[in-house]
């Protein structure tokens, strides 16, 4: 069974960092791309970064440019987001998920139904406080 495990939330205040994590079981890591997601409390899913399968390419929202990195490590089958300079409005479930990779030209969108995700994580929370 394909499985995408997140860990690496937890309380933090303004300004501080995290590091999340997503380990994918086989099968759901090599040829596919990796995005995080974020669900703020009373909002819809949304688009933070992604990576393309072989690296090539990462895209990020404006609204963490600069301050989130994601990377991978092909050798764990694990993709991770660094989080830094954090910010209460950045509070919200952060989700892992899988696309099958077709280009390393992605078309952004900030709304999480615009992907075709073959797999999600379920989740792992951030808070932020002020």
């Amino acid at each position: 069974q394909v499985q995408l495990i997140e860990s690496g939330g937890g309380l933090v205040q303004t300004g501080g960092s995290l590091r999340l994590s997503c380990t994918a079981s086989e099968g759901a890591f090599s040829g596919y791309d990796m995005t995080w997601f974020r669900q703020a409390p009373g909002k819809e899913r949304e688009f933070a970064a992604t990576i393309t399968w072989n690296a090539g390419r990462i895209y990020y929202s404006d609204s963490v440019r600069g301050r989130f990195t994601i990377s991978k490590d092909n050798a764990k089958n694990t993709v991770y987001l660094q989080m830094n300079n954090l910010k209460p409005e950045d509070t919200a479930v952060y989700y892992c998920a899988a696309k099958v990779h077709y280009s390393d030209y992605v078309s952004i969108s900030p709304r999480a139904d615009d992907y075709d995700i073959a797999y999600w994580g379920k989740g792992t929370l951030v808070t932020v406080s002020s």
